[in-house]
């Protein structure tokens, strides 16, 4: 076996004095020595004359002006469990072989990136957990939305999971669309999937809901209906709702009026002083909706929310494929929601009934989802600003740099199972470079993450440069 470099400066640890060796569980390891530890994250060969375990570095601390203390998870392991008190033994930076065994799994086309403690080694995706929710963050200029887009080829490229992407800022629209030049064997698979993209002037593929496909609770959040305050509206919108057989909402208008109720009257012109019959690129008259898109299971579906002027067209669209979903759970027919820029949908505080609606839906999915297949991957910038209710459900963390200590020290209370010291290394990742955590992943691995092969939206505008300097 030939060790190999992890970027720390050498090729072997060096032993100058007996190392010990102490397993108190036969799971965790902590070994102390002179010798030249690899970085937090990397991986170690154990070896004494019973035992050869393969360890990955989860912490690191000086014991003494020589020695160095490494403990960490025993990820393989050959012969007798180690015994619970120190005994002395060889160490020695693991193989990229050894490493990659332990953490590129066996379809590189579910390959995120590359290690960046091991360049040659990449680091795949564990396809069966995607089925369970997701966290994906970092701040604004790490690469996140980029790095999504990632993720999101290599599931289309090599698995059967349809995916629905909720796209606030128009940043996967031509997730359909390679970049030139692309490799053959990676852009021919991509263009073979069903990628529907919904965009709300297209002629095409339209974004659009039913009014009267929604329940009558979020019927009510559109109309800014509370059941106490406007206790009378409310009723009648419920005594009513049977009777709106029209796809559109100009079309509930006539039945309204025809009622010939004074609460009837009042929906009718609540419906017209709120502005919903301007919103005429969201509600469906008689085109196709995005429910009827969704319910043929596309391998993906692209919501382009950015193309509304208005947030509050943008929750009702939402709301609409939510709700949708969630009335046909008992199907169970697996599905990765997609929200990105998670804030603006699921915010801890939401300020009008529509988004209160919106928010609560997506804490139910991510509370009660995952036994009907319906899996949350939700993307944000801060942590601080998605409802807690959703990122506690999250099993999977994919973190890109983060700066501000109090989302660390959030994120690091919420997933206990990733380490503290790599959670900390945040601070300084560079752009593309990632912490992946959880299930969804073999072992914790910080990785900068390669390059897609779809073109990428929403992409930041350059500064202005004088050509003459």
């Amino acid at each position: 076996m030939t060790p190999s470099s992890d970027g720390s400066g050498a090729d072997q640890l060096e032993e100058r004095r007996t190392t010990f060796l102490d397993s108190p569980d036969g799971r965790s390891f902590r070994v102390r020595g002179s010798w030249i530890p690899p970085r937090v994250g990397g991986f170690l060969v154990v070896q004494s004359d019973e035992t050869r375990l393969l360890g990955q570095v989860e912490r690191l601390e000086a014991s003494g002006r020589d020695e160095h203390v490494a403990a960490g998870t025993i990820v393989a392991l050959d012969g007798a469990p180690p015994a619970p008190v120190p005994s002395p033994v060889d160490v020695h930076r693991a193989s990229d072989e050894e490493v990659a065994a332990a953490v590129s799994g066996t379809d590189r086309r579910l390959h995120l990136g590359r290690l960046q403690a091991a360049p040659e080694v990449p680091v795949g995706v564990v396809a069966r957990k995607l089925n369970r929710h997701t966290f994906w963050c970092g701040q604004s200029g790490s690469g996140k939305t980029y790095a999504l887009g990632v993720l999101l080829e290599r599931i289309l490229t090599a698995t059967g999971l349809p995916v629905l992407v909720l796209d606030p800022n128009s940043d996967f629209v031509h997730l359909d669309t390679t970049v030139p030049g692309a490799d053959p064997q990676e852009s021919g698979p991509l263009a073979a999937r069903d990628v529907q993209v919904l965009r709300p002037e297209s002629d095409e593929h339209p974004l659009r809901i039913r009014f009267t496909d929604l329940s009558a609770r979020s019927k009510a959040a559109v109309l800014r209906l509370d059941p106490v305050v406007d206790r009378v509206e409310y009723n009648a919108l419920l005594q009513l709702s049977a009777s709106f057989s029209e796809h559109g909402v100009a079309d509930v208008l006539p039945t309204l009026h025809g009622a010939g109720t004074p609460e009837a009257t009042m929906l009718a012109q609540r419906i017209e002083n709120l502005g919903l019959l301007e919103w005429r690129t969201v509600w469906s008259d008689h085109t196709t909706s995005a429910t009827d898109v969704l319910d043929r299971r596309p391998s993906a579906t692209v919501l382009d929310l950015g193309g509304y002027d208005q947030q509050e067209e943008q929750l009702a669209i939402a709301l609409g494929v939510l709700d949708h979903l969630w009335e046909h759970r008992s199907e169970r027919r697996p599905l990765l929601i997609v929200v990105d820029e998670a804030h603006n949908l699921c915010p801890p505080e939401a300020e009008t009934p529509l988004g209160v609606a919106v928010r609560d839906r997506l804490v139910q999915i991510a509370a009660e989802g995952r036994k009907y297949g319906l899996w949350l991957l939700v993307s944000t910038q801060r942590p601080s600003k998605v409802h807690p209710g959703i990122i506690t459900q999250c099993d999977n963390l994919t973190l890109m740099r983060m700066t501000s200590r109090s989302d660390l020290e959030q994120l690091a209370s919420i997933f206990g199972h990733v380490p503290g010291a790599m959670l900390q290394q945040a601070a300084q990742f560079r752009l593309g470079e990632a912490l992946v955590a959880g299930p969804f992943v073999p072992r914790p691995s910080i990785v900068q993450m390669r390059d897609r092969v779809t073109e990428q939206g929403g992409s930041d505008v350059p500064v202005p440069l004088r050509e003459d300097g």
